[in-house]
C-alpha cells in the first residue's frame, strides 16, 4: 500500500505537487493520470525517496522508503529505463542490483525470462533500443518480488507484444494482491488495464476513484432514441435513478439509467414508433480531456503556416540556411517592424 498524505514538494518559486492526499491499495491495478507538469512523475520520485517532500509524507506499506531494511524487496520501480550502466550486460546490470540486495541469482534467471530478455541477456545495454531498455527496466522492478510496483509510463517504445505482454504482467501481479501504481499517457491501455483512477493536474488531485466511474460521472453509457412521440416516450421512460435530456420540438432523446433494450420495449408497449435507437458510451480519453482541460501547462495549436518563399540564392528558410524552421504555428513567430 502506498499512502501520500498531503504531499507538497516545490522546487524554487514552482510548486510541483500541491497538498496532494491518496491511497494506492493493493489488489487493483492504479492509473496515475495527469498532463505533462503535472506532478506524476515528482510524486512517483518521492515515494522511492529521490525527491524529499517539502511537507507531507509518502509511505510504502507502513514506512518511509529509507526505513525499509531491503526496499528492494518492498519496492520495484521504473522511472528512468535508461539509467543503467551502458557497458553493462543486462545479466551484469540485474546479478549487480541482486548482490547488493541479498537476492538470489536464480531470481535473476526468472526476471530476465519474465521480461524476455533470455536472447540478449549478454548484451551491453548500451546497444539496446527504447523498447529492450523499458523491459529491462522492468526486470529491475521485478528482482526483489516486491509487494509495491511503480511504472511511469511502462509501454514506452514497446511493440504490440509487449504492449500486451505489460497489460498481462499489471493485471496479474494485482491479482496476487500486491500494489501496482501506473502512469501512462495512453488512455486506451488505461481503460483496459486500471481499475483505479488517480488524476492530477498543475500538481492537485483531480479525481480518485473507479474507472468505471469516473467514465459514468462524465456521461458515459447513454442512449439516444429518437421517436415519433418524444414527449410520450419520456413520459414512459422516467423513474428512480433515470436521466433524460432533448431539447423542446425535436424527435431525440439523449437517456441515462436505461438500456437501449429497455428503451424499446418501454417504447413497444406504450405503441411509440422509434426512428433511432443507439447506444453511446464516453469513452476514457474524453472523460480525462474535460476533466483536465483547464490544467493543461503546455498547449499547442493545430494550424500550419506555408513557409516563406526562399530568398534570392538561398536554400533556407527564415531562421537560417540550415531550414531548421518548420513553419508551425506557435514556433517563434516574427512579427513585421
Amino acid at each position: 500500500m502506498i499512502e501520500i498524505s498531503h504531499l507538497v514538494k516545490r522546487y524554487g518559486d514552482k510548486t510541483a505537487v500541491d497538498d496532494l492526499d491518496i491511497t494506492v491499495r493493493p489488489g487493483t491495478v492504479t492509473g496515475f493520470l495527469g498532463p505533462n507538469g503535472a506532478g506524476k512523475s515528482t510524486t512517483m520520485r518521492t515515494v522511492v525517496g529521490l525527491d524529499a517532500p517539502t511537507s507531507g509524507s509518502v509511505r510504502v506499506n507502513g514506512k518511509h522508503y529509507a526505513e525499509h531494511r531491503a526496499p528492494l524487496r518492498e519496492v520495484g520501480a521504473l522511472l528512468e529505463a535508461k539509467s543503467i550502466h551502458p557497458g553493462r550486460s543486462a545479466f551484469g546490470h540485474l546479478k549487480a542490483l541482486a548482490l547488493t540486495h541479498g537476492i538470489p541469482m536464480r531470481r535473476v534467471e526468472e526476471v530476465i525470462g519474465i521480461a524476455g530478455l533470455s536472447e540478449v541477456a549478454g548484451k551491453r545495454a548500451g546497444a539496446f533500443s527504447l523498447g529492450m531498455g523499458q523491459r529491462l527496466g522492468i526486470a529491475a522492478a521485478l528482482l526483489g518480488d516486491p509487494r509495491t510496483v511503480l511504472l511511469d509510463e511502462p509501454v514506452n517504445g514497446l511493440d504490440p507484444e509487449g504492449v500486451l505482454w505489460i497489460r498481462n504482467l499489471l493485471t496479474g501481479l494485482a491479482a496476487e494482491g500486491r500494489t501496482v501504481f501506473v502512469s501512462s499517457h495512453l488512455m486506451s491501455e488505461m481503460a483496459l488495464t486500471a481499475q483505479n483512477l488517480v488524476i492530477v493536474g498543475r500538481g492537485r488531485l483531480l479525481a480518485d476513484t473507479t474507472v468505471a466511474r469516473f467514465v459514468q460521472e462524465a456521461g458515459g453509457n447513454s442512449v439516444v432514441v429518437a421517436s415519433s412521440d418524444p414527449a410520450r416516450l419520456r413520459a414512459a421512460l422516467l423513474g428512480p435513478g433515470v436521466d433524460i435530456t432533448g431539447s423542446t420540438g425535436t424527435e431525440t432523446l439523449h437517456v441515462t439509467g436505461l438500456t437501449a433494450r429497455e428503451i424499446g420495449i418501454a417504447a413497444a408497449e406504450h405503441g411509440i414508433t422509434v426512428y433511432e435507437l443507439s447506444a453511446r458510451s464516453v469513452s476514457l480519453e474524453e472523460a480525462f480531456m474535460n476533466l483536465t482541460r483547464d490544467s493543461v501547462e503546455y498547449h499547442s495549436t493545430s494550424g500550419v503556416r506555408p513557409r516563406p518563399p526562399e530568398a534570392p540564392g538561398g536554400t533556407g528558410g527564415p531562421d537560417g540556411p540550415d531550414g531548421s524552421d518548420s513553419g508551425l504555428i506557435g514556433r517563434g513567430e516574427r512579427s513585421a517592424a
